[in-house]
């Protein structure tokens, strides 16, 4: 006899993930829309939420903002550019 599939887990309440994505800044908006799109069917699949519930954010920093090593990474592009 052919198992059942087992029902998805129901809440009390309705979840509501919040992805955070921070990227250093430059990429086309197309790659964005694309990452938004791909992380937002990520979370649903996940975690069975509500389209409507999953928010995200992506969040764009400029490369004279951003360091490791104690060198932004505009320093380090510099020092790399011949």
């Amino acid at each position: 006899m052919p198992r059942r599939a087992q029902p998805k887990p129901r809440l009390k309440w309705n979840p509501m993930p919040l992805v955070e994505i921070t990227l250093i800044e430059g990429r086309d908006t197309d790659l964005i829309g694309n990452l938004i799109r791909q992380v937002h069917e990520t979370v649903r699949n996940a975690l069975h939420a509500p389209e409507e519930n999953i928010r995200i954010i992506v969040r764009e920093v400029p490369p004279t903002h951003w360091a490791a090593g104690g060198r932004t990474i505009a320093e380090r592009r510099a020092a790399e550019t011949p």
